[in-house]
């Protein structure tokens, strides 16, 4: 298994002493005990490894809980978004981004899409996301946090291990 620092930005302190995990490794050492999820997610931060306990948000094209949840303490977590596979607006965009960094999260995984793709990359934070789109989303609060979700048939809890790299997405049973 091929481990090497995350980074080193002090807003995320967290996230700088994790170790960056090779999901292919990972599998070839630990193989049915992990989830594999099968969606072509893309890889959009300035981070492509990064895992952490997964924090869960369902929410349908309204980002209003992806905000407020990205603005706690993260902890080294990685938030994971179900927005149903909708790209028809943006769940994320740079200055939720930003807040995540500020705040210790390590990574975020969206099941929709994000905005300000550039920006987002140029930050030290873990992005996934099935794509893009300019429009923002509703902000009325509308869903639901630390639920169990179900991406691509593998059901993601509050608490689990999720790892993330360009591979792929593995996530504890």
């Amino acid at each position: 298994m091929t481990v090497s620092p995350a980074g080193n930005s002090t807003a995320n302190q967290a996230a700088a002493q994790a170790a960056t995990v090779n999901t292919a490794d990972l599998y070839d050492e630990r193989g049915e005990e992990l989830n594999s999820i099968a969606l072509q997610f893309q890889s959009l931060g300035g981070r492509s490894h990064f895992s952490g306990p997964a924090r869960t948000i369902r929410c349908f094209e309204d980002n209003a809980l992806v905000k407020s949840t990205l603005a706690t303490p993260g902890n080294g977590a990685v938030l994971v978004v179900d927005g149903s596979g909708s790209l028809r607006t943006a769940l994320m965009g740079d200055m939720i981004a930003a807040s995540a960094v500020e705040n210790g999260w390590a990574g975020v995984v969206i099941n929709g899409a994000i905005r300000d793709r550039e920006a987002i990359a140029e930050l030290p934070l873990g992005v996934k996301a099935l794509g893009s789109n300019p429009r923002k989303s509703a902000k009325a609060g509308a869903g639901e946090t630390d639920v169990d979700l179900l991406i691509d048939g593998v059901t993601i809890r509050s608490g689990a291990t999720i790892w993330c790299d360009p591979d792929g997405i593995l996530v504890e049973h």
